[in-house]
């Protein structure tokens, strides 16, 4: 626990907030569990999605898979092709804890998310809490990402936030992790209720 107050609080974005995950558009596509969780953990991974989140254009992380698993295509152009589908909507406990800190005025609120920078446009346009924040750093757009010490640091930097006094928000552990040896407080993620307590014990919501 830091020695200081915290008076900034940084959010991840997907799992956290907004309800993106692969397996909302691929139930869709595959007629059984273990062939979608087959494709998503041999053909479109996460790691190969996170490249793209990483600045790498969408159409070359297309094609890299296609001329790699051509019986695929289809269903690798569909990770991007259809992407929308793929989102959930927002996370409503988590929203309404966001609301709540806002309009408490007594934090600054931001987003730190691995995101690529040609989807993240089309989310930004559909929630409205994400205008919510004062501001937002897109990995896809600053060519890095969690968990780079960098990032977190560019974050810092540009926002002119202190590391002892911010608490970092993330569903990954490597992130928070990796958050937390920067020095950043840090809450893993499970469910918005867990994620109310955790604030409630470090008297963040009342």
């Amino acid at each position: 626990m830091q020695n200081k107050k915290i008076n900034t609080i940084i959010f991840d974005l997907g799992a956290v907030l907004i309800d993106w995950n692969p397996r909302h558009l691929y139930r869709k596509i595959f007629s059984s569990e273990d062939e979608m969780e087959t494709f998503l953990s041999e053909v479109c991974t996460s790691d190969w999605n996170e490249t793209q989140d990483e600045g790498r254009t969408l159409a070359e992380g297309t094609d890299l898979l296609v001329n790699a698993f051509p019986n695929h295509e289809e269903n690798i152009r569909a990770y991007y092709g259809r992407w929308e589908e793929m989102l959930g909507g927002e996370i409503e406990g988590t929203k309404n804890i966001l609301h709540e800190l806002k309009q408490s005025g007594k934090y600054k609120l931001y987003a730190l998310t691995n995101w690529s920078d040609e989807t993240f446009p089309v989310a930004w346009a559909m929630y409205p809490s994400l205008h919510w924040f004062d501001g937002i750093v897109v990995s896809g757009r600053e060519k890095m990402r969690k968990p780079a010490p960098a990032f977190f640091q560019l974050l810092l930097d540009r926002y002119n936030a202190d590391v002892y006094t911010s608490l970092f928000i993330d569903d990954n552990i490597r992130n928070v992790q990796a958050a937390r040896e920067f020095g950043i407080d840090t809450i893993l993620f499970e469910n918005p209720d867990q994620l109310k307590m955790e604030l409630e014990k470090r008297s963040i919501l009342i």
